[in-house]
């Protein structure tokens, strides 16, 4: 049985192809300064990922022969059957529930991460647990984990990414099976991880394996076509398959699918691609919706200040018709602010020619001044023309844009 899934090897080709392509365009079209971003990335990178064996180091349990001597014996056998020279260190993880296994490196170190719950889950099917140390030494045994740097560049592009991902994901699997002395306990760690600790002993792997078949609808092919895992029932329908020496047809997915995963970048799932994605995405919409709202928000408290200069200048001018000259302060004309958002730092009247400025308070627009000017219309009527020498016209309302 060929260990390698049929198209990850194509599928590598064309990844390191083009990263080695982005690489190269990078280096040279700026003048070498993406070698300066690309060692403050390495350097972001060891923090993170020591972070990561940190925990690992503090929290879990190493697997060695006085710590857990049964699962330590099934990794060496395993790296043994898999043609792994060097045994990775292993660590047993209590992850609250959660089903899964991982392999990281760091330094030029492989480790392997097994969470408890699933040991547990398998303890009476103990060679069920060889599917996942198998999988997870299939990583490190393909050197998943050495070429994803260099390989990064590639990794995002629609469709091409997260081909890859899954292929790595199938491969893997084979090496699992292959680290089993029982041909249906992938099945069984595969059945695990659909149904949880218990309800996976009842479970009809068969049945769930048919469930393939329904996969090949629009929705299920578009999500899994910008994931980075394929779909659980289909790698059971491949267990299945290998167990009785066979290799398994899967569905076709939907054509229409296919192009419009032309246009999401890879997103992955649950890991480090998704994280990477979200962040971009969120950047993306912090770009654009930051400055709106800090528009919709200048455009909300001008508006109050606005509406504050309306009332001051209408007390100027019911005054001056009072008085037949205008006030020496905004308190004589009867005007008292009310600002309970604080959006005005002053309001004043210029006794010499009636003008009423309203002085802002905002932190963008601190110090800077909407005008209230009198003048008399053709009717012998005081008329206001509301303006602003400081404030960009389109942040003022309609009909006090100096127009």
């Amino acid at each position: 049985m060929d260990l390698i899934y049929k198209h990850e090897k194509k599928l590598f080709g064309w990844m390191l192809a083009i990263s080695l392509l982005i690489w190269l365009g990078l280096i040279v079209g700026t003048v070498g300064v993406a070698l300066v971003y690309l060692l403050l990335f390495f350097v972001a990178y060891c923090f993170a990922q020591s972070a990561l064996i940190s925990y690992l180091k503090g929290t879990a349990v190493k697997i060695t022969w006085q710590q857990f001597p049964d699962l330590k014996e099934r990794i060496d056998q395993s790296c043994q059957r898999l043609g792994l020279e060097h045994v990775p260190d292993a660590y047993l993880l209590q992850m609250g529930g959660v089903f899964n296994a991982f392999a990281t490196r760091f330094l030029g170190t492989n480790f392997i991460v097994l969470y408890s719950d699933v040991v547990d889950a398998l303890e009476a099917k103990p060679d069920a647990i060889n599917f996942y140390i198998g999988h997870e030494l299939g990583h490190i045994k393909r050197n998943h984990l050495r070429w994803a740097a260099l390989l990064m560049p590639a990794s995002i592009i629609p469709l091409l990414g997260a081909a890859y991902a899954r292929a790595r994901e199938y491969t893997c699997d084979r090496h699992g099976f292959h680290a089993c002395d029982d041909l249906k306990s992938a099945q069984l760690g595969l059945a695990a991880l659909a149904a949880g600790g218990k309800r996976w002993r009842q479970m009809n792997v068969a049945h769930y394996s048919a469930q393939a078949e329904e996969s090949s609808g629009f929705w299920m092919s578009f999500h899994e076509l910008v994931s980075d895992y394929p779909w659980l029932v289909k790698r059971m329908a491949v267990m299945r398959a290998l167990a009785q020496g066979t290799e398994v047809r899967q569905p076709g997915r939907s054509k229409l699918a296919y192009v419009l995963a032309l246009f999401i970048p890879r997103m992955g799932v649950g890991g480090a691609g998704a994280l990477i994605s979200v962040v971009a995405v969120a950047g993306v919409l912090a770009a654009v919706a930051i400055p709106a709202y800090q528009d919709y928000t200048a455009k909300a408290r001008l508006a109050q200040a606005v509406a504050v200069g309306r009332a001051a200048s209408a007390k100027v001018e019911g005054y001056f018709y009072a008085n037949g000259s205008g006030p020496t302060t905004l308190e004589q004309a009867g005007f008292a602010l009310n600002d309970p958002g604080h959006a005005i730092q002053e309001v004043r009247v210029d006794p010499g020619n009636g003008v009423v400025r309203v002085v802002l308070a905002d932190a963008t627009l601190r110090g800077k001044a909407i005008a209230f000017t009198p003048h008399l219309d053709e009717n012998k009527k005081v008329a206001w023309h509301c303006g602003s020498e400081d404030i960009a016209p389109q942040l003022l309302p309609p009909g006090c844009r100096g127009d």
